[in-house]
């Protein structure tokens, strides 16, 4: 169960990436960047979890 958190850290920098080449190209989303922010703190939330375990 311990590479739950660190495959959800690699999607979340993968999605930052995605987002942030997004934005560049074709302008800014902000449904996009909510949405990289709950996948965010569901991260944050995955690895305080496990810490804990």
């Amino acid at each position: 169960m311990s590479s739950s958190p660190k495959s959800m850290g690699v999607l979340t920098v993968g999605t930052l990436v995605v987002v942030t080449a997004y934005s560049a190209a074709l302008g800014s989303n902000g449904w996009l960047w909510f949405g990289w922010v709950v996948l965010l703190m569901a991260t944050v939330g995955t690895a305080a979890t496990s810490r804990g375990h």
